[in-house]
């Protein structure tokens, strides 16, 4: 079977984790990274860095696939750019599942989103587009994730989570169930989410509190 041709928008240290996912899959072959200029010609991991967000133009001439692989922690916006770049020019953006992690035949993955090693996601979750679902990340069954958010390594959604856009919960942090988080939240690592959180903002704690 002939697999997919697919390019890797951003080349840091996430584009590495991308990589080792994307190669998981069995499903597609990793035609190169997009990064900038001054790279040109290096390697991230077995890759080549074969052009710059100016080229993409041409590459979708040959290349159909794209996944952005830039990381996310303070802000959504330099990943949002690049999504809708690649959309705009065309290229098709597939949600990716590790071959380790698990996904319910009952959720939903919006366009873009990843899903790294051993995730899982429960039934009913619905993820919006362009998110990362990090390494051990539970989802747990009627969550919803909004667009452009990075759920981090080890973190618990409960039952009936529901997540805003452009949110990033850090890493073994912890939602109790029936929750509503809006848009614009960060949450700090080790934290835990016990009660709505209505206003945008950083926030920190064992119980979270709003960083002032």
């Amino acid at each position: 079977m002939n697999k997919k041709q697919i390019i890797l928008i951003g080349g840091g240290g996430h584009c590495k984790s991308c990589i080792d996912v994307v190669e998981s899959t069995g499903e597609y072959e990793i035609g190169g990274v997009i990064d900038v200029k001054e790279k040109l010609g290096e390697k991230i991991l077995d890759y080549k860095v074969i052009g710059n967000d100016d080229d993409l133009k041409e590459l979708k001439k040959h290349y159909r696939y794209a996944l952005i692989s830039v990381g996310q922690i303070k802000s959504a916006k330099l990943r949002i750019k690049l999504f809708n770049l690649a959309k705009n020019l065309g290229f098709s953006l597939p949600s990716i599942v590790a071959s380790t992690a698990y996904v319910s035949n009952y959720s939903k993955l919006g366009k873009g989103t990843i899903i790294m090693h051993h995730a899982m996601i429960n039934a009913d979750v619905e993820i919006g587009e362009d998110c990362i679902i990090n390494t051990k990340v539970l989802i747990e069954h009627d969550c919803k994730v909004g667009n452009h958010c990075h759920i981090s390594t080890k973190s618990v959604l409960n039952g009936n989570v529901n997540i805003g856009n452009e949110c990033f919960i850090g890493s073994n942090s912890t939602c109790v169930n029936d929750l509503f988080i809006t848009d614009n939240v960060i949450i700090g690592v080790d934290s835990l989410v016990y009660k709505d959180l209505n206003e945008p903002g950083v926030y920190i704690g064992s119980p979270v509190k709003i960083k002032l």
